[in-house]
């Protein structure tokens, strides 16, 4: 597989990398299937593999933890993230930051996260949520360096609000943040606007998330999905949603079709085709998933075929800002 390198870390990590939330955290997991295909990632080349504490309070790191050792003669990269201590997603910068991520909180589930792993380090660990209005706040700047300082992290990173690519500039002035994590697809193309730029020139590690929109760019949603009660998928699609979010992968699937190809391949190759972009980490839990994602590392669109997916780009506002 192809590797790009996050130079302030040094480290070269696969271009397509592993999300591991639906591991974990989404309906229908199975551990043996999930196992199954992680192995099969390992045994394509993928090196980078993304967790968090939320994903099943620990389940999703048990299994990473488990799949290191597996293949304990290979060197995989590891990252999770610290889960905020009101357990409200997205963060809200009205919240005083003592009441998301204290010093005291970051420590206590950093070292819950190495047990669910069952390691002594982690190499990447991360803010599930973030606000910019925290940045001036020392709390996390210390746990950040403790941590580091203590042996327990190698990089320390923030996940970004989705649809808030540009919440997180603050942060990066500071010079601890190795990684931002951010939602970046055919959909939302709103951190090449200015986030991209500033993670390139200070060599931060860019990790694309959520490159298949929940689902919407694969291609097989219809007005009749519905997911098991307590999927995220449920409140992610709620009625108006689905059917416009139907409206606009409409004409995204016939270009594609012109193209002959699978509209989930080129939704990752869209991503691959930014310079800035690091990683990015499909959900994965079937083999088949696996070997078709990881088929496209390396092959970045053509320019002609970017800009004809500049228009589909759609700019969603978040419903929880002041």
């Amino acid at each position: 597989m192809n590797t790009r390198r996050i130079p302030r870390l040094g480290w070269d990590v696969t271009d397509i990398g592993y999300g591991m939330w639906g591991m974990g955290g989404w309906t229908g997991s199975d551990d043996a299937s999930s196992s199954a295909a992680l192995d099969r990632a390992v045994a394509l080349g993928c090196n980078f593999f993304d967790t968090a504490w939320a994903y099943g309070e620990g389940r999703s790191e048990r299994l990473l933890g488990d799949l290191v050792r597996r293949h304990a003669g290979v060197r995989l990269l590891t990252a999770t993230k610290v889960p905020p201590q009101d357990r409200v997603w997205p963060g809200k910068g009205t919240t005083p930051v003592d009441r998301v991520f204290p010093y005291e909180h970051i420590i206590e589930y950093t070292d819950r996260s190495l047990t669910n792993l069952g390691a002594e380090v982690v190499d990447l660990q991360q803010l599930h949520v973030w606000d910019d209005r925290w940045a001036i706040d020392d709390g996390w700047k210390r746990a950040a360096e403790d941590l580091k300082r203590a042996g327990k992290i190698r990089a320390f990173g923030i996940s970004v609000n989705r649809w808030e690519p540009e919440n997180v500039l603050h942060a990066l002035e500071t010079g601890l943040v190795d990684t931002v994590q951010v939602v970046h697809n055919i959909f939302d193309q709103a951190p090449e606007d200015a986030l991209f730029d500033v993670c390139a020139k200070k060599g931060i590690g860019v990790i694309a998330r959520v490159p298949f929109d929940e689902g919407s760019l694969t291609g097989t949603l219809t007005a009749a999905t519905r997911w098991p009660d307590g999927d995220f998928r449920n409140i992610y699609f709620q009625a108006p949603k689905l059917q416009e979010t139907l409206t606009r992968v409409a004409p995204l699937t016939a270009l594609v079709d012109e193209w002959g190809e699978p509209l989930p391949s080129v939704a990752l190759r869209f991503i691959l085709a930014h310079p800035a972009v690091t990683t990015v980490i499909p959900g994965m839990r079937a083999l088949a998933n696996v070997e078709a994602n990881l088929a496209v590392s390396g092959m970045p669109l053509p320019a002609a075929q970017i800009t004809a997916l500049r228009a589909f780009r759609w700019d969603r506002q978040p419903d929880h800002r002041p």
